[in-house]
């Protein structure tokens, strides 16, 4: 989404904010793509495995080092400052580049679900995504763990701009604050919840991981039977559908659900 739009009506778009996540899903896909050329290296997950020259007083992973130096990098060019971008670590210092106003589309909130991104990838994407055992990458391994979390961070925390967009459709608009009144989170999610569009993103998502997992010959053929393909491609389809299924299409309805119910405080 472009947020230095000056109409941000426009930039609120289901259209356009679609568009934005169909091409998150390609970011998500080849970063998962990255990190599944190496072993699961689980030493970097692991506190007290490595000694960081200058942090004595830190114990965390190899991982919770290296991400949170690199996001102390990120915030001094204002990343954070970006309303769809979301930190995993702090405290972080202030930014160096002067501030960019950008228009206020959402309503002022502190919903960030970045310990869950964290938790699911490490015990469920990481196990199933990567080959057992220690390649001694260990940077190459954290960095493109970072990729990948971030890119996630940003899909998942996009339910916020999605649940605006859904709560100034007019016509919905009564029944979204008879629920947000009331309470009612169930009622809320199943508001927001539209199963056809949900069946043609994982469709949309199986076919992409089949094609970018592939290598393309010089004839440019690809090969779209699974089955006949599966053993050669560079990642498992069905971790990524199921990434989306069990986990991104879930954890955004719930940040859409908190900031809905948030929505009408003062």
């Amino acid at each position: 989404m472009n947020f230095l739009s000056e109409n941000s009506n426009d930039s609120l778009s289901l259209g356009k904010l679609r568009d934005t996540l169909i091409r998150l899903e390609d970011t998500i896909i080849f970063a998962l793509i990255e990190r599944a050329q190496f072993a699961r290296n689980v030493s970097i997950y692991k506190p007290g495995i490595f000694k960081y020259e200058g942090s004595d007083d830190f114990n965390g992973s190899f991982l919770e080092f290296f991400l949170g130096e690199s996001e102390k990098v990120h915030a001094k060019v204002r990343r954070y400052q970006s309303p769809d971008e979301y930190p995993f670590t702090g405290p972080l210092p202030e930014p160096v580049l002067p501030p960019l106003n950008y228009p206020k589309i959402l309503k002022p909130n502190n919903i960030n679900v970045n310990d869950k991104i964290m938790k699911f990838y490490l015990e469920n994407i990481i196990p199933t995504l990567c080959a057992d055992g220690e390649d001694q990458n260990f940077g190459s391994s954290a960095t493109r763990d970072v990729a990948c979390l971030q890119a996630l961070s940003q899909r998942i925390h996009y339910g916020k701009f999605v649940a605006e967009a859904k709560f100034q459709d007019q016509k919905l608009q009564p029944k979204y604050i008879e629920y947000i009144k009331s309470r009612d989170s169930e009622a809320i999610e199943a508001l927001l919840t539209n199963k056809k569009v949900e069946e043609s993103l994982l469709k949309r998502l199986r076919r992409k991981a089949l094609t970018y997992g592939q290598d393309i010959t010089e004839s440019g053929g690809l090969n779209l039977d699974i089955e006949n393909t599966s053993r050669c491609l560079k990642i498992n389809v069905d971790v990524v559908v199921e990434l989306y299924e069990k986990w991104v299409i879930p954890l955004t309805k719930e940040v859409e659900v908190i900031y809905l119910l948030e929505r009408l405080d003062e």
